[in-house]
């Protein structure tokens, strides 16, 4: 394999998932919220997720904002 498509892999697997986590506005605060116990903002936790499992950590995300849409249309609904 040559370096250029060993770059182009580390790049599309796992840099772009991090950059698109870093610069999603739907997502959440980068600070923590005000009842929380946990130690990561949720943007900053995703982050983590990204950074030790990837492009698997990535689909999760992509499921959790997913999830997120739905539940806020279905809440708009009700009002």
């Amino acid at each position: 394999m040559s370096p250029l498509i060993a770059w182009a892999v580390a790049l599309f697997l796992y840099v772009l998932p991090l950059l698109h986590v870093v610069f999603s506005p739907k997502m959440g605060p980068w600070r923590l919220p005000i009842a929380s116990k946990c130690p990561f903002s949720p943007r900053a936790g995703w982050l983590v997720i990204i950074l030790l499992t990837g492009i698997f950590g990535w689909f999760g995300f992509i499921r959790a904002l997913k999830r997120l849409q739905s539940q806020q249309r279905s809440t708009q609904r009700k009002t």
